[in-house]
C-alpha cells in the first residue's frame, strides 16, 4: 500500500550559512557537492576542525526555556488578577492608616507569591532533570589530524556535532541533526515527530532531480531530520545543519503569545466582578455616612474594611495551595509533572481531549489480521509464505533485526508452521524496489529454486504474470482493504532453474501472485478502558491524525469509539472558522492532518465553548499544544514539545491522562467550592453591614472587629485546600463560569443577608437596655457572622454523593467556637465587645435553625437544576 505523509516544512539548507553555497542545479545538490560545500569528505572532519566549527556554530542544542530567576518569578506572580486586587486593597488600607488590615493583606499576598513561585521552581527542576535523562549520543567519524589514513568511529555527545561531521546511523538511533545520506542499506525512518505519519519513511541516497509532489519526506528521500529515528536499516550521512538551523527548530517556532486558558478567562471574569463590587461599596458607605450621620472621611476606614470584607483575602493562598497539592500528588503517585500550576484547574475543566492515534490508541506496531488469496478469500498459505520470506531474508541477508512488518509476520507464524524448505540466498528490502525476495530450495524439487517475494502491492503486481484487467481488479481489492485502515503486503512466488550465479532484481519477473497479508496497528492495551473512563467523566475524544482515514476509523471502531463522519485536511481547508467550529462539534476523526490543521481544529473547539486538552509528542504537535487550554505530552517527547506542554506524563498513556484529569477536577472542585461559599457569605455580610450602617447611629462593626472576623474566617478557609470531594463531584468538568458564579453568590448572598438582618432585629430587641449598646451590638454581630459562616461552610458544600469531609467539619466547628467564646473572653473588651444577654443566644439559635433549613432547601433545589439534562454549570 502506498505510504502517505502529511505535508512537511521546507527542507533545511544543505550547508551552514557561513559555508560557500553549492552550485545551482535543476534538482538538489549531489552528495559530492554537499561535501564540498561543507568543506568535508567521506572520512569526516579532523578533531581540530571540529573544535573550530563548534566554537563558531555553538553546541547542537535546540532553544530551551531559560531558567527564570526567583525575583522575576515572584514579580510575575503579582500579575495574577486575584493577587493584584488584594495588593491594591492592602495599599489602600495602608494609605488610610488601617495598619492591621493592610499588614495582614500584604502578608497574604507575599505568602501566595512564594507558594506559586516555589511550585513553578520545583516543576522547572523536574523538567531540567528530565532533559538530562534523555540526552543522546552519536557515532561520528573523526580523524586526529589531516594526514591520518582513516577516520575512527567514536561515540560522542550529540551536542558536539557540527556541520560537515560524518555520522553512522543504525536501528533505534535518534537522528541527532539534519543530515544528507551518503550511503544507506534498507533504511526506514520514523518521522512521526515531524509529520504525524505513523509508518516509517523510506530513505536512500538520491542524486537525481527532486521528486515531484511538493515538499515533504516523499520528495526528500536523501535527507533525514533531527527529531526522527531509525526504524531499521543503516546509513552513513553528513551533518548539514545543527541546533537552531535545523528544520526541527525553525519550522515550528511559536507564533506570538499563547492565548488565555479556561482558568485565565474565569479568573479575569470573577476578578472584574469583585472589582466592580469593591469600587461601588466604599463610595456608598461614604455617601451614606455623610448624608445620614454627618460623617464623611471619618467613615473611610470602615468603608475600606467593608471592601476588604467582600474580598476573599485567602483566595490566592487557597488557590495556590490547592493547585500545588494536586501537582505534588500527581508527581508522587503518577510521575506527572505540572509545569504551569493553573493548568491543573484547566485539566479538571477539560471536556474535549484531542489526541493523535499513533502511540496513544495504537502502539505503532502492526499485527497480522488475516491473509487472503487473489479473490479475497481467507488463505493461511499466503501468510506462511510471507513468513518464510521474512525468516530467510533475516537469516541470509544477515540483517541485525527484523523490520516491524517482518516481526509481525514471524510473531503470528510459529517456526513449525513455515513451509518446509532450505534457504539459498536473499535480496533484502530495497526502498526503490519496495520488496524483498528469499530464494529457497524445497524438498522433492531437485534442480529448482523457489523465489518468495513480498512487498508493496503495486510493486509485486507489476512483477506478476497478470493481464491488465486482473491487475486492476487486484488493485481495487487492495484499495478496498486499505479503506478499512489496513496495511497490505502482497505475496508472490516463482519457480526458477537452480543455478550457482547470484540472483538479481531482474529475476523478480513473471511471478505467480498468491495473495495479500492484511495487517493493522496493534491497539494500546489500556486504550479502551481509558476511553470508557474518560466518557464516564464527561470527556469526549477527538482523533487528529496524519494517517489514512480508514486506518483511524478502524482503530476507533476496534476501541468502541464511534467515528461517525470523517473530515480530512482537504475538508478542513474548505471550511472557514465558523463552519469548522460547527463541524468540530460532532466530528470525532480528522485525518491527513498537518500541524496547522490540528491547531485550527483545537481553536475551533475552543470557539464552541469547549475546554480543550491536546496530547502530542512530536514537533508537528507544537501549534496545537499552544492552541489548547492545556497541552499534555509524554516525557519521551521531543524537547521543544516538553517545553511547550503544561503537563508532562510518565508515558503516552490515556490512563495517565485520566488520572491527571481526576486530580485536576479534585483541585478545580475545591477552588470552585471555596469561591462559591466564601464570596456568597462575604456578599451577604457586606449587604447587611451596608443596611445597618444606614439605619444605625453608630458603625455596625469597627474596622478592628472586621479584621478579626476576616482573620478567623480566612484561617478556617484553609480547610478547603484539604477537602475531599465526593466521587459524584468528579464526574463532570469543574469549570468556573462567571455568569453562573454570579448567580450563585447573589442568590445565597441575599439569603445570608436576610439571616444577618434578622439577627440585626434580634440585637436591637435584646441589647436596647444594655449598658453598652454599641459593644453588645458589635459582640452579637461578630458571633452571628462567624456562626453563619460556619453553617455556610458545612451546608453550601455540595453533598451529592457523600457527606461533609473531616477538614471542613473541624474547621467549621473551630470557627463556631471562636464566634461564641471570643466576645466572652478577655479579648472581648480589647476589641470593644460587651457581654450579651442570655435571651440573645436563644433567639440567635432560632434564627440560625431557620437559616440552616433555608440553606438546605436552596442547596437541594440548586443541585436538582444542575442535574437537569443539558445543564453544564459547575456547582
Amino acid at each position: 500500500m502506498p505510504e502517505t505523509t502529511a505535508p512537511g516544512p521546507r527542507a533545511p539548507d544543505t550547508g551552514d550559512s557561513r559555508a560557500p553555497a553549492a552550485p545551482e542545479t535543476p534538482g538538489p545538490p549531489t552528495a559530492l557537492q554537499v561535501l564540498r560545500a561543507l568543506d568535508s569528505g567521506p572520512r569526516g572532519l579532523t578533531d581540530t576542525e571540529a573544535e573550530r566549527r563548534l566554537a563558531r556554530h555553538g553546541e547542537n542544542l535546540l532553544p530551551a526555556r531559560r531558567p527564570v530567576p526567583w525575583s522575576r518569578r515572584f514579580l510575575r506572580s503579582l500579575r495574577d488578577p486575584f493577587t493584584a486586587v488584594l495588593l491594591c486593597l492592602g495599599l489602600v488600607s495602608v494609605v488610610v492608616a488601617a495598619w492591621g488590615t493592610g499588614g495582614v493583606i500584604l502578608f497574604l499576598v507575599v505568602v501566595s507569591c512564594l507558594l506559586r513561585s516555589s511550585g513553578e521552581h520545583r516543576a522547572d527542576r523536574s523538567m531540567a532533570a528530565l532533559r538530562e535523562s534523555v540526552a543522546s549520543t552519536a557515532t561520528v567519524l573523526r580523524r586526529p589530524a589531516p594526514g591520518a589514513p582513516a577516520a575512527r568511529p567514536r561515540e560522542m555527545p550529540a551536542t558536539e556535532l557540527v556541520p560537515g561531521d560524518v555520522i553512522r546511523l543504525g536501528p533505534g538511533d535518534l537522528v541527532p541533526a539534519d543530515v544528507r545520506l551518503l550511503r544507506a542499506a534498507g533504511l526506514r525512518v520514523h518521522e512521526a515527530a515531524l509529520t504525524g505519519e505513523s509508518a516509517p519513511v523510506e530513505k536512500h541516497p538520491h542524486d537525481g532531480p527532486a521528486t515531484p509532489g511538493g515538499p515533504g519526506p516523499a520528495a526528500e528521500p536523501h535527507l533525514c531530520f533531527l527529531g526522527s529515528s531509525v526504524a531499521y536499516g543503516s546509513a552513513t550521512a553528513v551533518v548539514v545543519a545543527t541546533g537552531v538551523r535545523t528544520r526541527f527548530a525553525s519550522a515550528h517556532r511559536p507564533a506570538g503569545p499563547r492565548g488565555e486558558s479556561a482558568f485565565d478567562q474565569a479568573v479575569h471574569g470573577i476578578s472584574w466582578t469583585l472589582i466592580r463590587f469593591m469600587l461601588l461599596t466604599p463610595p456608598l458607605v461614604l455617601m451614606a455616612g455623610a448624608a445620614l450621620h454627618g460623617k464623611g472621611l471619618e467613615t473611610l476606614p470602615f468603608a475600606v474594611a467593608v471592601a476588604v470584607g467582600l474580598t476573599p483575602e485567602m483566595l490566592p493562598v487557597v488557590v495556590t495551595t490547592v493547585l500545588a497539592r494536586g501537582a505534588a500528588r500527581l508527581a508522587r503517585a503518577h510521575k506527572v509533572i505540572v509545569t504551569r500550576l493553573p493548568a491543573l484547574h484547566d485539566l479538571g475543566a477539560v471536556d474535549v481531549l484531542c489526541l493523535d492515534k499513533t502511540g496513544t490508541l495504537t502502539q505503532d506496531r502492526p499485527v497480522v489480521a488475516r491473509s487472503v488469496d487473489a479473490h479475497g478469500r481467507d488463505d493461511p498459505e499466503v501468510l506462511r509464505w510471507a513468513a518464510a520470506n521474512a525468516w530467510w531474508t533475516l537469516q541470509l541477508a544477515e540483517l541485525p533485526t527484523p523490520d516491524a512488518l517482518d516481526e509481525a509476520l514471524l510473531d503470528r507464524t510459529g517456526e513449525d508452521e513455515l513451509p518446509d524448505c532450505d534457504g539459498v540466498t536473499a535480496l533484502p528490502f530495497d526502498p526503490v524496489r519496495r520488496l524483498s525476495t528469499a530464494v529457497v530450495r524445497r524438498p522433492g524439487r531437485l534442480g529448482t529454486h523457489t523465489l518468495v517475494v513480498k512487498g508493496a502491492v503495486e510493486n509485486v503486481l507489476e512483477r506478476s504474470a497478470l493481464d491488465d484487467a486482473e491487475r486492476r481488479r487486484l488493485l481495487a481489492l487492495a484499495e478496498r482493504e486499505a479503506d478499512t485502515g489496513a496495511r497490505l503486503l502482497a505475496v508472490a512466488v516463482a519457480e526458477r532453474p537452480a543455478r550457482d550465479r547470484a540472483y538479481t532484481p531482474a529475476d523478480e519477473r513473471g511471478l505467480d501472485f498468491l495473495g495479500f497479508v492484511v495487517l493493522y496497528d496493534a491497539l494500546t492495551p489500556t486504550a479502551a478502558g481509558a476511553l470508557d473512563s474518560l466518557a464516564d467523566r464527561g470527556v469526549s475524544v477527538r482523533v487528529l491524525t496524519g494517517d489514512h482515514p480508514g486506518t483511524a476509523v478502524h482503530t476507533c471502531r476496534e476501541l468502541g469509539l464511534a467515528p461517525g463522519r470523517v473530515l480530512t485536511a482537504e475538508d478542513v481547508d474548505r471550511l472557514d472558522d465558523t463552519a469548522l467550529a460547527e463541524a468540530a462539534r460532532d466530528t470525532v476523526v480528522f485525518a491527513r492532518c498537518a500541524p496547522e490543521h490540528k491547531a485550527r481544529i483545537v481553536a475551533a473547539l475552543r470557539a464552541e465553548g469547549h475546554v480543550t486538552g491536546f496530547l502530542g509528542d512530536g514537533v508537528n504537535d507544537v501549534p496545537a499544544l499552544r492552541a489548547a487550554d492545556v497541552g499534555l505530552c509524554p516525557k519521551g517527547a521531543v524537547a521543544v514539545v516538553r517545553d511547550t506542554a503544561d503537563v508532562v506524563l510518565a508515558e503516552k498513556d490515556l490512563t495517565a491522562v485520566n488520572h491527571a484529569i481526576a486530580v485536576g477536577r479534585h483541585s478545580g472542585g475545591n477552588i470552585a467550592t471555596y469561591l462559591h461559599i466564601t464570596l456568597s457569605s462575604n456578599l451577604g455580610n457586606v449587604i447587611a453591614m451596608l443596611a445597618a450602617a444606614l439605619l444605625l447611629p453608630f458603625l455596625p462593626m469597627l474596622p478592628a472587629q472586621v479584621l478579626a472576623q476576616n482573620l478567623c474566617f480566612d484561617a478556617a478557609q484553609l480547610a478547603f485546600a484539604h477537602d475531599r470531594p465526593a466521587p459524584a463531584a468528579l464526574k463532570a468538568p469543574t469549570r468556573l463560569r462567571p455568569r453562573g458564579f454570579l448567580r450563585f453568590i447573589s442568590g445565597f448572598g441575599l439569603l445570608n443577608a436576610v439571616a444577618d438582618l434578622a439577627t440585626f432585629g434580634v440585637l436591637l430587641a435584646t441589647t436596647r437596655t444594655s449598658a453598652d449598646v454599641e459593644g453588645s451590638f458589635h459582640a452579637g454581630w461578630f458571633t452571628e457572622n462567624l456562626l453563619t459562616q460556619a453553617l455556610v461552610m458545612v451546608l453550601l458544600r455540595s453533598t451529592r454523593g457523600g457527606g461533609t469531609p473531616g477538614p471542613i467539619r473541624y474547621a467549621a466547628g473551630a470557627l463556631a467556637a471562636i464566634g461564641v467564646l471570643l466576645p466572652l473572653s478577655p479579648l472581648g473588651p480589647t476589641l470593644d465587645m460587651a457581654p450579651l444577654p442570655p435571651l440573645y443566644y436563644g433567639l440567635l439559635a432560632a434564627v440560625l435553625a431557620l437559616y440552616a433549613v433555608a440553606l438546605r432547601v436552596a442547596r437541594a433545589r440548586y443541585d436538582r437544576r444542575l442535574d437537569a439534562p443539558g445543564d453544564t454549570r459547575t456547582p
